[in-house]
């Protein structure tokens, strides 16, 4: 039998992760319900390793997987066809990498954009709202594939000192959302950030480097890194040396 669902008043704090749901559970990493979408409360949740996911009709839902997946920027496999899309986006001066441009339209595509295997989405209004207010109070970013001046791509992701949560992409091009998570890899690698938090296992994910770890392992890991400076989170097309090698080079 599962252990009953902690309901919170929106002042209440977040129980320990450690209390998720289980695997023998109806909703492995599932913590608890109710709360709030503000600032505070997200900020709260991050630091914690917790994170918001429900969908319509749904009372806000609180989770803290175990064992959580995240993608190492060292270990990103870089797969032969993304480097030749990622040299040729490079050398086009059509194309530039954009962070924070325009981060309600990022968000509001990833909320509209039809994923494969899913008829809705958990990107609701209020969520959308919810991290609209966020990224104006800091910690949410968007990293953007512009092309001809158009936003073709992109996603998002919370950001507390040195560690990153990512949370959802979108693509309107071919290979626009893979661009922006590469340049997301660089960014990430040039400021000494060692994790990309990707929440869920997913096959996709996996193919591209990212692996599970033990929560206690992960939340180990974030208590230290959030407590370290904010790096500056603008692309410069240098950074793609981080995953590219320069131009006058064989490799």
């Amino acid at each position: 039998m599962s252990t009953p669902l902690p309901w919170l008043e929106p002042h209440d704090p977040f129980p320990s992760p450690a209390q998720a749901w289980g695997a023998q559970d109806p909703a492995p990493g599932l913590l608890a319900a109710g709360g709030a979408l503000d600032v505070d409360h997200l900020r709260s949740a991050y630091a914690q390793g917790i994170f918001p996911w429900f969908s319509a009709g749904q009372p806000i839902l609180w989770w803290s997987p175990d064992p959580r997946m995240v993608l190492p920027v060292e270990a990103f496999r870089l797969h032969p066809s993304l480097r030749k899309t990622l040299r040729r986006f490079r050398a086009d001066p059509r194309c530039e990498v954009r962070v924070d441009h325009d981060f309600g339209a990022v968000v509001r595509a990833c909320a509209t954009t039809p994923r494969a295997g899913q008829s809705g989405t958990w990107i609701l209004p209020r969520m959308v709202a919810a991290y609209e207010a966020f990224h104006a109070a800091g910690p949410a970013h968007s990293v953007e594939t512009w092309v001809d001046g158009r936003l073709v791509g992109g996603l998002y992701f919370v950001a507390l000192g040195r560690t990153v949560f990512g949370e959802s992409m979108f693509a309107h091009a071919t290979d626009a959302s893979k661009i922006a998570l590469a340049a997301l890899v660089c960014l990430c690698r040039h400021h000494g950030v060692a994790l990309i938090d990707c929440q869920q296992n997913t096959r996709h994910l996996a193919s591209l480097g990212a692996r599970e770890i033990p929560r206690a392992e992960f939340l180990h890991g974030i208590a230290a890194s959030q407590q370290a400076s904010a790096p500056d989170w603008a692309f410069h097309p240098i950074y793609w040396d981080e995953l590219l090698p320069p131009a006058n080079t064989t490799a």
